[in-house]
């Protein structure tokens, strides 16, 4: 009898040194940096991945050789295991088991991000997106009428509509999320350009100042020349004189144009054939940035009528045609 009695109470000792072993085991593994066999590795948990499986995605990236039932342990110690968020997430060097289901459990995802160029025309826009991998492509094979149903503003003509910016998104998000949002940041800043705008402008809806806008983006680059250009324009439509800008025309011409303007097509009438037609085009002609946009709400004072290419991407400006032809012959001609 006596013999068992210590051999219950050996057993006993021996439950209670490997239970605290586990114990102290268990805490330095929830606290303890992953193994990480590179610098940062992604973690891609897609929906409805299960909490064991989530833990071997864990265990293949870092090499962690704890048991999955330490992982469930933890997580129900900090009350997440069925709170866990699809999506990536990324490993890092110094990242420990707690810090990473808090992570998961927090939603603290990867986000990406997505850049719309200014001057960008609404195709290009298209194909950048169509080329996002990290998107779900909803859009395909839909037309240009179909896509801005779908963003909620049907009949609007899809040109200079999306506000040149750079958007973050998760993976997996949709294509058309994208759109929207850029689609409402556009119509946000419009209003406040519209807002502050010049009461003098000879503009008479914000859709004429976008349109406006999409053409002093097209023809600088340059800041400090936008207000100046877009002051020529307005000048030009309060005498009223042609615009006579060379993007509109391109844009008329459409995908046939080959990067070769000619006479015959300054010479071709279309809607958008400013050398042909008074008054601004239909639509706007591209993407305008918010400096293109500020540029048009307030745009430079003076007298100058003209501007022409110097090459160097500046502009060289005119008050009068004779000094403008000096200028061609200057700049263009020799």
């Amino acid at each position: 009898m006596r013999m068992i009695k210590r051999l219950l109470l050996l057993l006993v000792l021996v439950a209670i040194g490997a239970g605290a072993y586990l114990f102290r085991d268990y805490r330095r593994f929830a606290d303890t940096p992953l193994r990480m066999q590179a610098h940062e590795v992604v973690l891609d948990v897609h929906l409805g991945t299960s909490f064991r499986s989530i833990v071997r995605k864990v265990k293949d990236a870092t090499g962690d050789r704890h048991s999955w039932l330490y992982w469930r342990v933890l997580a129900h110690e900090m009350g997440v295991l069925d709170g866990l968020h699809a999506g990536e997430y990324a490993l890092t060097q110094h990242m420990t088991p707690r810090r990473l289901l808090r992570r998961m459990a927090d939603g603290d995802v990867i986000h990406h991000q997505f850049t719309i160029i200014e001057g960008w025309r609404f195709r290009e826009l298209r194909v950048a997106l169509a080329k996002e991998p990290r998107l779900e492509q909803t859009l395909g094979g839909a037309s240009n009428a179909e896509v801005m149903k779908r963003i909620g503003a049907e009949g609007v003509h899809p040109e200079g509509r999306f506000l040149p910016e750079t958007y973050s998104f998760v993976r997996g998000q949709k294509d058309i999320d994208v759109l929207k949002r850029a689609y409402r940041a556009m119509q946000t800043r419009l209003a406040l350009r519209w807002a502050e705008r010049d009461p003098q402008l000879p503009l008479g809806s914000p859709d004429e100042m976008l349109t406006l806008a999409s053409i002093v983006e097209k023809e600088t680059g340059r800041a400090a020349e936008r207000p100046r250009i877009a002051g020529v324009f307005v000048r030009r439509l309060k005498l009223p004189m042609m615009l006579q800008t060379d993007p509109t025309v391109i844009y008329g011409v459409g995908e046939q144009f080959d990067g070769n303007l000619t006479r015959r097509h300054l010479e071709t009438d279309t809607p958008y054939n400013t050398y042909t037609r008074f008054g601004l085009p239909p639509t706007p002609i591209a993407l305008p940035g918010d400096a293109a946009l500020a540029a048009v709400a307030r745009p430079a004072a003076g007298d100058e009528l003209y501007f022409v290419a110097k090459g160097n991407g500046e502009h060289w400006f005119s008050a009068t045609l004779a000094e403008h032809n000096r200028a061609v012959r200057e700049y263009q001609l020799r």
